[in-house]
């Protein structure tokens, strides 16, 4: 009886451990994914701002800037480069608005982001652009991989539409969480304009013919939780300028739009607890189970290792009644009967 149970404790011992490797090789890939029909949205704001007044082309100090960023899942375009890609891809539509203390549009930029649904790669497809001209980006963006590691890594500007390092700063503390902190400066660097201008009439083909250029410079900065690869907080410092050409007599120069720009106290909020509960979920498939599979194989290999040894014991022989002897009482009963 404990032969049969020590072998049924071994086999269930080879299971769990056989299942620990799997959960988080196997299974941790292919269950932690960005679902394809996700909806964010973010708002962030520059207290206070320069912002250019296009009436007048002279920066003006203005209390606020509020910048919304919107991300939508297209779950019909993911499901159709899928096909061709042959992974799980995420295809993420957003939209970048800014608006000033009036609350009318001083620019928007959408994008389209393919991307890895696993492992945050960008993937390359028809349709991955900005402001509606085809990008081809390398690295991340908004998000970084699953189990970030104490690296840089390349991020792309979607201003620049260009990749760089961002660097890792160190591990800090940001609301109870242990998070990485990442930096990253993008020089002045010659940029495109918005395709969508506050001013009707004003567009990038007709600034260009004026000889009038757009300049950018920001220092970008995240505080990711390394489990879910998710940014809890985000600023930057950034600073936009208009540069020469006939839009700006004299040929000056004069800023577009400067401020220190932060999440708003309560989307910061809201995303710290999002992540606390999607972390606990990713290191259950990467710590809790594997190394819990694991322990429970090695006790369960020595409870069978042990009936084993037991079922493998010579058992004592039983003890044998001595002989009675000549005249003896044979039976403990009454006398000995004459023959």
């Amino acid at each position: 009886m404990r032969r049969t149970a020590s072998l049924v404790l071994l086999a269930v011992a080879v299971f769990f451990t056989a299942l620990s490797p799997l959960m988080r090789w196997y299974a941790f890939p292919r269950l932690a994914k960005i679902p394809p029909g996700q909806y964010q949205d973010m708002v962030m704001e520059a207290k206070p701002a320069t912002l250019l007044n296009y009436g007048t082309m002279k920066a003006e100090q203005v209390p606020e800037v509020t910048i919304v960023q919107t991300l939508k899942g297209n779950v019909a375009a993911s499901d159709r480069i899928e096909q061709s890609a042959g992974r799980d891809v995420v295809v993420w539509d957003t939209l970048s608005y800014v608006a000033g203390p009036d609350g009318k549009m001083v620019s928007e930029i959408p994008e389209r982001y393919i991307f890895d649904a696993h492992s945050q790669e960008p993937v390359h497809a028809t349709g991955e652009s900005v402001d509606g001209d085809p990008v081809r980006r390398e690295g991340i963006e908004y998000k970084w991989p699953f189990l970030t590691e104490k690296r840089d890594y390349a991020y792309f500007d979607a201003q620049t539409r260009t990749s760089a390092p961002i660097h890792y700063r160190g591990t800090r503390t940001f609301r109870g969480l242990e998070v990485y902190y990442f930096e990253q400066t993008v020089p002045w660097t010659k940029v495109a304009l918005p395709k969508k201008m506050p001013v009707k009439g004003v567009t990038p083909q007709a600034v260009a013919k004026m000889g009038t250029t757009r300049w950018y410079t920001t220092k970008r900065m995240f505080w990711v939780e390394p489990v879910t690869g998710a940014p809890v907080n985000g600023q930057e410092i950034h600073k936009e300028e208009l540069r020469g050409g006939d839009l700006l007599p004299g040929g000056r120069t004069v800023t577009a739009f400067a401020g220190h720009v932060k999440m708003r106290a309560d989307y910061v909020d809201a995303t710290v607890s999002l992540v606390k509960a999607q972390r606990t979920l990713v290191l259950l498939l990467t710590r809790y189970l594997p190394w819990g599979f694991l322990t429970l194989g090695a006790a369960l290999l020595a409870l069978s290792l042990h009936l084993e040894a037991r079922s493998r014991r010579p058992r004592a022989a039983p003890a044998r009644r001595p002989a009675p002897e000549p005249g003896g009482d044979a039976g403990g009963g009454g006398p000995a009967r004459p023959l």
